[in-house]
This record gives structure tokens, C-alpha cells and sequence, in this order.
């Protein structure tokens, strides 16, 4: 199945596990939009294993054994919600879309937050003054709080690469380079 077809089924699953989490923060007070995040990062990990995938595809395996195979892998990282989540999902054949289900859920929850997450790689490190300075600018531009990560890939040359949600600013040596070469031939 192509991912777009996969996005969209999984979208209904992820919004309904996102509106339980905000119910449950807003009457519970606690972290109910954390611990779904976690719970669904856990599972959409253990799906994505090749052991449990072989196992959950055995054709002789029922749905119901499949949820309680999962469910049982997971332990006490599941609540007792989390533990139908992954039982209606069995229900309906769609187990296969929790990695998916885990990334709506994220950008739901981002968005829900007015978070951004923003990962800039660079030829070299960024210092602390760099990443301050660099915060600042994006938090005034997209008016949301960000959440930055860096990481150094010696590869580009030199410059950066700043990646939030589906931008690419793609201003390294080796990216300039490449449009120059597409210029070119």
C-alpha cells in the first residue's frame, strides 16, 4: 500500500488517540498527551521490529492473539486504554499502521502544543550561543515555542541544513554545489 494510502487510514486512529490523551490531561491533570506519545513510540518501535512483524504475520495467528501478543510484549508500558487501543486496532487489521498512527499522533500533539520541532545539521558543532540565537530567531518568525536538535555531519562542507516539520533549508556547501552541478548540466 502506497504511504499516502497508509497516512490516511491511520489518520482517524491518531486522532482518536490524541483527543483521548487531551480529555484525560484536561480531567485527569496529568501527562495524558505524554504518555500517549510514549506509549504509541513504544508500540510503533515493536511493530517495526522484524521478530514481532514475522510473528504477527503468521497466517495461522488470530487478530485477538496478535493484540494479546503485542500487548503482553509491551508489559506495564501500556495503560488500560493503551491496551484497547492496540486491541481495536487488531479488530479492524490495521496493527501494521502504528507507525504511522505514532507520527500524526506527534504532529498533532506538536501542533496542539504550538511546538516545533527543528533539527539543524551542520559541518560543524553549534555552540550554545549559536543554538540561543538560533531559537530565538525561529520562536519570533513561526510564533511557537521550538524544540531544536543538532547534529554534525562533516559531509556538507560547511553551512547548514535546517529541517521543520516539511521545510528544508538546505544552505550547506555540498547543497549549493549539487544545484550548481543540476544548473550546469
Amino acid at each position: 500500500m502506497a504511504e499516502a494510502e497508509l497516512t490516511t487510514i491511520a489518520r482517524p486512529y491518531a486522532r482518536a488517540a490524541f483527543s483521548f490523551a487531551v480529555d484525560q490531561a484536561s480531567t485527569s491533570g496529568n501527562g495524558g498527551l505524554a504518555e500517549w506519545s510514549r506509549m504509541l513510540a513504544l508500540l510503533a518501535s515493536a511493530i517495526e521490529q522484524r521478530a514481532v512483524r514475522e510473528y504477527l504475520d503468521d497466517p495461522v495467528l488470530t487478530t485477538a492473539q496478535g493484540a494479546q501478543f503485542l500487548i503482553e510484549l509491551m508489559g506495564d508500558e501500556l495503560s488500560d486504554s493503551g491496551r484497547n487501543f492496540v486491541n481495536v486496532l487488531a479488530e479492524n487489521g490495521r496493527m501494521e499502521l502504528l507507525p504511522n498512527i505514532a507520527q500524526l499522533y506527534e504532529l498533532l500533539k506538536v501542533e496542539h502544543e504550538k511546538t516545533v520541532n527543528v533539527e539543524v545539521t551542520s559541518a560543524f558543532d553549534v555552540s550554545d550561543d549559536e543554538a540561543r540565537n538560533l531559537v530565538e530567531v525561529l520562536q519570533n518568525r513561526l510564533q511557537r515555542d521550538v524544540n531544536l536538535s543538532t547534529e554534525v555531519d562533516a559531509t556538507l562542507l560547511g553551512g547548514v541544513i535546517v529541517r521543520a516539520e516539511d521545510t528544508v533549508i538546505d544552505e550547506s556547501i555540498k547543497g549549493r554545489l549539487r544545484k550548481l552541478s543540476q544548473a550546469l548540466s
